[in-house]
């Protein structure tokens, strides 16, 4: 039986990847009236940059697992407690200048100040563009009478926590939240998910575990032997890692959820 269902929150409720391609946009069209740059290989530079310095930074091991991704290093401030997300609140000013400037420069304008201006711009926008998915409340509605709810994020707490102010009415619905960077190490990791349980109060064969990273929720649920469903949206192919179901849409969780507790 069901009774708990543990949901990813980037890329599963929040549309992640589409704030942050609308705060790129919005940056880089700054630039574009500013100095003639290309928005759209401007962008891509910026990109491309971020993520070498990034991987380039003693905090990476760090951010790797705990699961921080280079565009979270865009706008994140980390004012965390744990050193490994201070020293990244001391990186990340420079890291913005940098990746914004060399950005720039790959396409040949040499603007320090204007790299300077669009990395403290890009927050701005970020914060300007939370998106939930459309369906993300109504289900959220639908199933919170009769399951209890636990959010299971990687990331720096601050950073998360400021996802959910921005989206105010999302955190309402969650018993639980459990964020890597209170933790300590982050999914796919199976102590988080243990943790996870812990904090719910019950055993695998009551949880299913809702996410659209393979690699993280999907893969760190399998080790615990916690069912686990692939939200598939962007009809990615599967790689070694098996969910335990595969679905496009949240929507198609009600059937599952039927089937599940009608064979238990």
């Amino acid at each position: 039986m069901i009774t708990t269902i543990f949901f990813d929150l980037d890329d599963t409720l929040l549309w992640d990847k589409k704030s942050v391609k609308q705060s790129f946009v919005a940056t880089c069209r700054i630039a574009e009236e500013k100095c003639g740059v290309n928005s759209d290989e401007l962008e891509e530079a910026v990109r491309n940059q971020a993520k070498e310095l990034y991987a380039s930074y003693e905090t990476f091991p760090f951010t790797q697992m705990i699961g921080i991704n280079p565009f979270e290093g865009l706008w994140g401030n980390f004012l965390d407690d744990d050193e490994n997300f201070q020293k990244m609140s001391k990186i990340v000013p420079t890291y913005r200048r940098d990746a914004w400037t060399k950005g720039l420069q790959t396409l040949g304008i040499n603007d320090p100040e204007l790299g300077a201006e669009l990395a403290e711009r890009f927050p701005i926008e970020r914060q300007k563009n939370p998106i939930v998915y459309e369906e993300t409340f109504h289900i959220l509605d639908r199933l919170n009478d009769d399951y209890q709810l636990l959010l299971l994020t990687n990331g720096s707490p601050d950073l998360q926590h400021t996802k959910l102010k921005l989206t105010p009415k999302l955190k309402s619905y969650f018993d639980h939240v459990v964020i890597s960077g209170d933790f300590g190490r982050g999914k796919p990791d199976p102590t988080i998910f243990e943790h996870a349980l812990e904090k719910a109060g019950v055993n695998k064969d009551e949880v299913l575990m809702v996410g659209d990273n393979l690699m993280t929720d999907i893969l760190g649920s399998n080790r615990v032997g916690i069912k686990n469903v692939w939200i598939n949206r962007e009809n990615k192919q599967i790689n070694d890692v098996t969910p335990t179901y595969e679905i496009e849409d949240l929507h198609d969780l009600f059937p599952l959820l039927d089937k599940l507790n009608q064979s238990s």
